[in-house]
């Protein structure tokens, strides 16, 4: 939207007015594609976030790898029992300095518990709820308890999407794409999937992410471009290309494939597009991608200070305010 309202690229619609694959797009990459009724892109990758817990740790720490957590309570309970393993293995996994990773998998933990987060506009209150504060003081006693590595507080994402395959990890916040990973990095793991939960046992929520294909403004080569775009949301591509790979298909028609039905995981994961949403808002990099936004200055002082939670959820709401008046 931020590039859309600044009159930076195509407006494609004209090209897709007949397009049966968009009735089946990915309705969180399709909302962000459009902008005042016009589309400007199409889904290109599609991940969702979601619980990834190892269950030969489980058993070690006496829980039943057929039970995740459904509930934040859980999850601390959980984890407690996984650190008390000792050595190197810790219950849980919070990314200390990558903003993207914690809207992705910190966010939908406030969204199941019924906040929200970023502002859509300069009239729009951000940070509503009471799970802001309660999602935050979970986090903070998580880490406190010793259940979080200590160099987590350094990810900046680098080595985020390695971190659950290391097999040192009890459970995991993070995204399809780590299905794949896992298997390559160490295929004797035993793990499953299941949805972020929020406060009340049995909420859910996730973040649909990825990325769009558009086209800029001034390319000399936009019906090529389109071509491409129709390429990625043909039958075949979605088949042959996402599914084999093991990745979600942008296309929710083609998720019946021979592929999936041979790996269980992908349609545990693929429970998530169900509680999924994608923010919208015109001022997302500066909101809550930037390192030296106010969601990751938020988050640190949460996870690592003690300062008054309340003192650091206004200081937040002020400065999302401001960038979203700017």
């Amino acid at each position: 939207p931020q590039f859309e309202a600044a009159g930076q690229l195509v407006d494609i619609t004209d090209y897709f007015e007949d397009d049966p694959t968009l009735k089946t797009a990915s309705p969180g990459h399709m909302a962000v594609a459009t902008y005042e009724g016009r589309l400007y892109g199409v889904p290109l990758y599609a991940d969702v976030s979601a619980l990834f817990y190892n269950k030969d740790l489980f058993e070690q720490a006496g829980l039943d790898p057929d039970k995740p957590p459904t509930s934040l309570a859980e999850i601390r309970a959980y984890a407690d029992k996984i650190t008390a393993l000792g050595g190197d293995v810790k219950g849980y996994f919070l990314p200390g300095s990558c903003a993207g990773c914690n809207i992705f998998t910190v966010g939908p933990l406030m969204w199941a518990s019924g906040a929200t987060i970023e502002p859509k506009d300069a009239d729009d209150e951000p940070l509503q709820g009471e799970g802001v504060k309660q999602v935050l003081q979970w986090a903070r006693d998580m880490i406190k308890a010793g259940n979080v590595h200590e160099d987590a507080r350094g990810e900046n994402g680098e080595t985020f999407a390695n971190r659950f395959g290391a097999g040192n990890i009890g459970m995991m916040g993070t995204g399809n794409f780590q299905i794949t990973l896992v298997r390559e990095a160490n295929p004797d793991m035993n793990f499953g999937i299941s949805l972020l939960p929020g406060v009340e046992p049995g909420s859910a929520a996730s973040f649909i992410g990825g990325d769009l294909v558009v086209i800029p403004n001034g390319s000399e080569r936009v019906e090529d471009a389109v071509d491409f775009m129709k390429f990625l949301l043909s039958d075949e591509v979605q088949v042959e290309g996402y599914a084999e790979m093991l990745n979600l298909t942008t296309r929710s028609d083609m998720a019946d494939n021979k592929y999936f039905e041979a790996e269980p995981l992908v349609q545990d994961v693929a429970k998530a597009l169900e509680v999924g949403r994608t923010p919208y808002t015109l001022k997302f990099f500066e909101l809550i991608n930037s390192p030296q936004g106010p969601w990751l200055q938020m988050l640190q002082r949460a996870y690592y200070t003690d300062e008054d939670l309340d003192t650091i959820i206004a200081d937040a709401k002020a400065q999302m305010k401001a960038i979203a008046s700017e």
